[in-house]
């Protein structure tokens, strides 16, 4: 189990459970933010995600063999070559279904797919941060004020380009912008 868990991505996943397991915070953020969900995978059950890796890999070495004896000379050149060699990928038929991956998607997924949200997602750090006695807590090497009533208690501190933003309890109760 425990082996399980150093191999587990960090970045999204913060705590192994297989019926609840702990999302890291922005990262739930942007699932709420997109409507959707994130389910993944149980750590070192490589069957679980089989299907889309193979997918990828399809993609990877189909482009990568065809660009293998081309030369260019600028970024906007070869991704111009990749999104034709994509386009044709996509428009291609695949002998076991007799149809391609663009008739396909056409067929099954557009038809259920949601507009994006009309606002962008805004990236927000969040750190775990104790008040200290001067009601004050720290992130980034600044101090930020909290309610006196909270001394010593565990806060989250949500970090935007634009705001600093402090919450108490599980709740998530936001105090106020610092």
């Amino acid at each position: 189990m425990q082996r399980a868990r150093e191999r587990e991505l960090k970045s999204g996943v913060t705590r192994s459970n297989r019926y609840e397991p702990g999302i890291q915070r922005t990262y739930d953020e942007l699932a709420q933010h997109y409507d959707t969900v994130i389910f993944p995978a149980r750590p070192e059950s490589p069957k679980d995600k089989a299907k889309v890796e193979v997918g990828v890999q399809i993609a990877q070495r189909w482009i990568l063999a065809r660009l293998r004896n081309q030369t260019f000379f600028s970024i906007y050149e070869m991704n111009e070559r990749i999104a034709e060699l994509l386009e044709d990928l996509n428009t291609r038929t695949m002998r076991r279904y007799k149809a391609s991956r663009r008739d396909l998607f056409e067929k099954l997924e557009r038809a259920v797919l949601k507009p994006l949200p009309a606002t962008r997602f805004s990236y927000g750090e969040w750190k775990k941060a104790r008040v200290h006695i001067d009601y004050h807590v720290v992130f980034d090497d600044h101090f930020y004020s909290a309610p006196y009533q909270l001394v010593g208690e565990e806060v989250w501190i949500r970090a935007t380009g634009l705001t600093i933003e402090i919450f108490h309890n599980e709740l998530a109760r936001r105090l106020a912008p610092a």
